[in-house]
């Protein structure tokens, strides 16, 4: 079952995963854009899936049975 700890391990894994991408993006002239491109998608796919988790996780609104009847007999 998910927990607070699966965005922990998610954001450890993401800051991780962009300082690796700082370091190890092909030098040149593009570099800039290796590295926002790898670093920017890694953090916006990162925001959804944490919306996502947490929309799920602690819904705001609670589901309802329109279904059931008022009493039973």
């Amino acid at each position: 079952m998910a927990n607070g700890w699966s965005l922990i391990i998610g954001l450890v894994f993401i800051i991780v995963f962009s300082a690796v991408a700082w370091f190890v993006s092909p030098k040149g002239e593009n570099q800039t854009v290796w590295r926002s491109s790898l670093i920017l998608s890694a953090w916006s796919c990162f925001i959804m899936w944490a919306i996502t988790f947490l929309a799920q996780w602690h819904p705001l609104i609670e589901p309802r049975r329109n279904d059931l009847r008022a009493h039973a007999g």
